[in-house]
């Protein structure tokens, strides 16, 4: 049957790529490795150093991850090749049709773990913060803040990532004026650091009466959430630390205290926020990791040693600095100006759909087609 002889040559094709993949991802020394740090868990007084242990439970999750995502490809394969094998005894129309959607996934699974491949910065494994700023234009920018904040919160929940607010300040009659939010998953930030940068919007504002069509703008900031213990000093007496009363979706305990921090950072310029925790002490908590997140971004992306020497470097959020444009009208389409990806399904992208911009990126990125700034 030639459509089942097709169906067999696109799963012969896919094993040399699995195996490609197994290598890169070094499946023989994370074995060993998580061998290793079984042993460790497994000695006498491994609770007792809870930072040591923390750090060692986090790594043998990453490997786990890793392992299983990998076992999970080849167990795919597997099953597929039963199929083929069924239908050669029992040619079904149906079962051809199945090969092929499990085909179909199994090609979209082994691209979505070649690409976590190429996250190997430092913090690529790390949970992600976003931060959204409107741009000017008022009530129309504020509400593409919130639209964009809804896309990147839909993006999570596709990806099973968990995301908590931790800072959001209303706009005047719709959307925000700015929100921070903590994205939790593996690869979060390694995956969201491509979508840092201004994103432009044309549409018909539903807020002008005369229905002319706008031109917004709204920024994205991303950082990775760091560990407590990772090597970035700040000095107390670089920073101003104010405190406000909470206003936003924060429940009960908004606007009742000034519990809210915003702590600015003098050498750089950097402000960070936070009012979503019950108390003033647990909103600088979390502040101060922004911060130190911050820093820690900028500190790669710049490839300093000295935090003296980082200066906090923010585009103007108008034309000429955008990285995306999305289109509703006079027709629809979303476009990224540094990969030339678009997408005509505006409705789709702006409900979470942005692997393909992502995607994109990384690859783009690791042929060194793009330009480093």
């Amino acid at each position: 049957m030639l459509q089942l002889d097709e169906l067999r040559l696109q799963l012969v094709d896919l094993k040399p790529q699995l195996d490609n993949l197994s290598e890169a991802i070094g499946v023989t020394q994370l074995t060993e490795e998580l061998a290793q740090l079984d042993q460790k868990t497994a000695e006498p007084g491994f609770w007792e150093d809870l930072e040591n242990s923390s750090k060692i439970l986090q790594r043998s999750k990453q490997v786990k991850n890793k392992l299983e995502a990998c076992q999970g490809l080849y167990s795919q394969y597997e099953d597929i090749a039963t199929m083929v094998e069924i239908a050669e005894e029992e040619p079904d129309e149906g079962l051809l049709e199945e090969i092929r959607t499990a085909l179909q996934g199994l090609t979209g699974n082994l691209e979505t773990q070649k690409l976590a491949t190429l996250l190997s910065g430092e913090y690529d494994a790390n949970n992600a913060i976003l931060t959204f700023h409107a741009g000017a234009g008022g009530t129309e920018a504020q509400d593409w803040a919130q639209m964009l904040y809804r896309m990147y919160t839909r993006y999570s929940e596709r990806h099973g990532f968990k995301y908590k607010i931790l800072d959001y300040l209303d706009g005047d009659e719709a959307g925000l004026k700015s929100a921070s939010i903590l994205i939790e998953g593996l690869n979060a930030y390694g995956y969201l650091k491509s979508e840092a940068g201004v994103h432009r919007l044309v549409r018909i504002s539903p807020f002008d009466s005369s229905g002319r069509r706008h031109t917004s703008f709204a920024s994205l900031e991303v950082m990775p959430e760091i560990s407590d213990d990772t090597e970035i000093e700040v000095r107390e007496e670089d920073l101003k630390v104010d405190t406000y009363r909470s206003s936003g979706a924060g429940g009960q305990h908004v606007n009742k205290t000034e519990s809210a921090i915003r702590i600015t950072h003098l050498p750089t310029g950097i402000v960070v926020a936070c009012q979503n925790e019950r108390s003033q002490h647990q909103n600088r908590e979390v502040a101060m990791k922004m911060l130190k997140s911050k820093l820690a971004e900028i500190k790669e992306r710049e490839h300093l040693e000295k935090i003296e020497d980082i200066k906090g470097v923010q585009k103007e959020i108008a034309w000429g600095s955008q990285i995306r444009s999305y289109v509703f009208m006079p027709y629809t389409l979303a476009k990224d100006h540094r990969t030339n990806f678009e997408s005509g399904n505006i409705t789709a992208v702006m409900d979470g759909e942005i692997d393909g911009f992502i995607n994109a990126y990384l690859k783009a990125k690791s042929l060194g087609e793009l330009q480093q700034g």
